[in-house]
């Protein structure tokens, strides 16, 4: 362990609670139109994952439930962009962390190509120092046109750069395995918690049908699912405003019992 959880949290307790558990990169530093697309009717909290090589997804889950417990944070809803997903996962079995809900950003239960991410994983590995710097700025230029219309993200992009080192590299490396050794059909069965799909239609990293039918298979809370045309893996960052719209309606008919 090199580092800490990292928890922020934006409004107040008379709102419900949305808890965003990041993706591969580990931060909440492409998060920010999302948030702001959410227009302050949720509580929104993010978290930074610390850079650990060595923590389990129920380690994970474990030290999340803590720290939101002693947060004052009791339940509430998860957001689980598609590493978080596999966290998220552990999380809604909990004894400390009420789930009400749980929304699958490019989420995924068992991950319907492993070899992909045998093969990431890999490459990953490789990755020297000098070409990931290379890579970070080459991400950098193409992130500025992708995210044009997106302030928020642009303006994180320079904290997003300034993460990514060599233990960056290989706690993602770290993660990667734990997606290829990951089975959450168990934990997928037993939840009580509403279970909902959120994706972008081109997404070659996480495709969406095989999802869909291993949601299907194995979670029987699944109540809805929305591909969003002009989103891609990353959904809550290439289509906030869409995303966030659907995040608030799914949370407003969950407790008003109308799917």
């Amino acid at each position: 362990m090199t580092e800490s959880l990292q928890v922020r949290i934006h409004g107040t307790p008379d709102k419900p609670t949305l808890v965003y558990l990041p993706g591969l990169h580990g931060d909440w530093t492409l998060v920010g139109s999302f948030r702001r697309a959410l227009g302050g009717r949720v509580r929104f909290v993010e978290l930074t994952y610390p850079r650990t090589l060595t923590w389990s997804l129920d380690e994970y889950a474990g030290v999340i439930g803590d720290a939101l417990v002693r947060g004052g944070i009791t339940s509430g809803w998860l957001v689980a962009e598609s590493f978080g997903s596999q966290v998220a996962w552990a999380l809604t079995s909990g004894p400390k962390f009420k789930t009400e809900g749980l929304i699958l950003a490019g989420g995924f239960g068992r991950h319907p190509a492993p070899w992909g991410v045998w093969l990431a994983e890999r490459l990953t590995g490789k990755v020297t120092p000098t070409l990931l710097t290379r890579l970070i700025h080459l991400y950098a230029r193409v992130a500025r046109l992708r995210y044009r219309h997106a302030v928020e993200v642009l303006d994180g992009m320079k904290e997003f750069c300034a993460r990514r080192t060599d233990l960056d590299r290989r706690a993602a490396q770290h993660r990667l395995k734990l997606i290829l050794r990951n089975d959450p059909r168990t934990y997928a069965r037993k939840t009580t918690a509403p279970v909902y799909a959120l994706t972008g239609l081109v997404d070659p990293i996480v495709p969406w049908l095989p999802v869909r039918r291993w949601l299907k298979r194995n979670c029987p809370t699944l109540c809805a699912e929305r591909v969003i045309w002009h989103a891609d893996h990353t959904v809550l960052a290439s289509a906030p405003e869409a995303a966030a719209d659907q995040v608030l309606r799914w949370i407003v008919s969950a407790k008003t019992g109308q799917q």
